[in-house]
């Protein structure tokens, strides 16, 4: 197991430029297997969840070929179900964004249980509940899920809950299924968007016709298509909340502020002095300044345009450095609180009300221990919090915070981080 061996303490000075979404990658990538033709993604984030769905790609069958630093082509003319790798399925939760295209190629066809962040209760419900909508049958066992497309049609399909990927599997079953499918209760988060996006350059036609709310027109046949995936609104909104804690000054470069309006206006809120730079069309460049004097603040969990669940757990580092009481509301995952365990016992003030609501008041200062990454999110979380402690911080299963976020530690290094990675 690798383990980051952090120093903190130190304030940190430069430049750190925002990678491509992973959210936007996994089912754009997962899209290109809608068609027989090659398509070409470019920007994809260099984490490890895009190297697992990629290998789950190419054992299909699928070509995958690195045409660039962060471009690769996938040429999906040859799939065979009979080579997937379960193994990596089960290892994956976006593996289930892999079911529209299977369903269209094989109509019958099992998947291992999906793995992924231990966030809570993290049930596919909500997918199998839309599918069956479309006509998708499904069994499931202790261990695999089968599926059955036979007879899949068009239709009215609503959403149980506002869940991304259950947008994303109607969106892309919907574009090959031919006749007019209308989907309620959509979610609108900009990796969604960009979905959209590249469904309709493949020949796709889907369009907004009311909040949360999808007109798909689906067709015989899609193309291939080349995209360029958006900068991660997530990793963002990461960087600014760590110059913020950090009280560093921290340029942060190719941010869509579109995608952040709250997040932005929550920390202005705080008393974060934020400085939008040069702009390149809808890609800013962000300069975060020094900040003192911050004040405690509600940060509640929504779908977009709200807070992101992602971003919830570094706020909540955030608020073990302001003045005041924080609430930390995660209206979505019984589980994502979890990390704060850890920052009390790096001397975090904060209480644990129930599993979606905690309490935390500041400033405390936070001191070096032996803690944990439970998942992506609250593992970065607590990269964040090792930097702002006294002393040495070990935080192990660092693969749980590669999943999410590129060589982490040599960009953090570049801005005077005192970080390493070993083996444990």
């Amino acid at each position: 197991m690798e383990c980051f061996v952090i120093q903190g303490g130190k304030i940190l000075k430069g430049e750190i430029e925002v990678r491509g979404s992973k959210n936007a990658a996994m089912p754009v990538l997962a899209a290109t297997l809608l068609t027989k033709e090659p398509s070409v993604i470019d920007n994809i984030p260099l984490i490890e969840d895009v190297k697992r769905l990629l290998e789950i790609i190419e054992s299909l069958g699928g070509k995958v070929e690195w045409v660039g630093k962060r471009k690769v082509r996938i040429n999906p003319k040859n799939l065979n179900f009979k080579k997937i790798d379960q193994s990596l399925v089960k290892k994956l939760r976006a593996s289930v964004l892999l079911i529209p295209s299977l369903l269209h190629h094989f109509k019958k066809f099992k998947l291992a249980q999906p793995g992924g962040c231990l966030i809570g209760v993290r049930s596919i419900d909500a997918h199998l509940d839309a599918l069956s909508q479309l006509g998708v049958k499904v069994r499931k066992t202790s261990t695999f899920y089968y599926y059955n497309g036979a007879n899949i049609h068009n239709g009215e399909v609503i959403l149980k809950e506002f869940s991304v990927t259950a947008t994303e599997n109607i969106l892309m079953l919907a574009s090959l299924t031919p006749g007019k499918t209308i989907l309620k209760v959509g979610a609108l988060e900009p990796h969604v968007e960009d979905l959209v996006i590249f469904l309709k350059k493949m020949g796709a036609k889907i369009k907004v016709i009311s909040p949360h709310a999808y007109e798909i027109t689906g067709k015989k046949k899609l193309s291939g298509a080349s995209h360029k995936i958006i900068p991660d609104p997530i990793e963002a909104g990461t960087f600014m909340i760590l110059a913020a804690a950090l009280r560093s000054k921290i340029l942060i470069k190719n941010v869509r502020l579109d995608h952040l309006d709250l997040v932005i206006k929550k920390l202005e809120e705080i008393g974060v002095r934020i400085n939008i730079r040069s702009n390149r069309g809808l890609y800013f460049n962000i300069l975060m300044l020094p900040s003192y004097n911050l004040s405690g603040i509600k940060i509640q969990t929504q779908p977009y345009p709200g807070i992101p669940t992602d971003l919830q757990s570094p706020f909540g580092v955030l608020a073990t450095q302001v003045n005041g009481t924080s609430i930390i509301f995660d209206t979505m995952f019984d589980g994502r609180l979890k990390y704060i365990d850890e920052l009390i016992k790096m001397g975090a003030n904060a209480i644990i009300a129930d599993p979606h609501r905690a309490l935390i008041t500041g400033p405390t200062p936070l001191y070096a221990q032996d803690i944990n990454s439970l998942d992506i999110r609250s593992g970065i979380s607590l990269v964040i919090a090792a930097l702002l402690a006294k002393g040495e911080t070990v935080i192990k299963n660092a693969y749980q915070i590669d999943r999410g976020y590129e060589r982490i530690d040599e960009r953090l290094k570049r801005l005077g981080a005192d970080i390493k990675r070993i083996e444990q």
